[in-house]
């Protein structure tokens, strides 16, 4: 039920990942999981009684927000580099 097609997927973990196996880098998870955020909140603009879909929603910006806690320990620079890239925290 996913809305991302195979090349979708592959270009998010090439850019952010270094490579499009490298699935488990970090910044690959975080961008993934904005572009599902980005997704899910367009559907709950125009469908406001979704509460499953709003419930989660908030469980994958809590998964984000520990993901980006992780990288700001370990890797500022990166950290910074992520959050620009993405256009989190305007």
């Amino acid at each position: 039920m996913s809305h991302f097609t195979a090349e979708k997927k592959a270009n998010i973990f090439k850019t952010f990942g270094g490579a499009e196996t490298n699935t488990g880098s970090i910044e690959a998870q975080i961008a993934m999981l904005t572009e599902r955020i980005n997704h899910i909140s367009n559907h709950l603009k125009t469908n406001k009684k979704d509460f499953s879909s709003n419930r989660g929603l908030m469980q994958m910006v809590g998964r984000r927000k520990r993901l980006l806690i992780y990288l700001s320990h370990n890797n500022l620079t990166s950290y910074r580099g992520l959050l620009e890239k993405l256009g989190l925290r305007k």
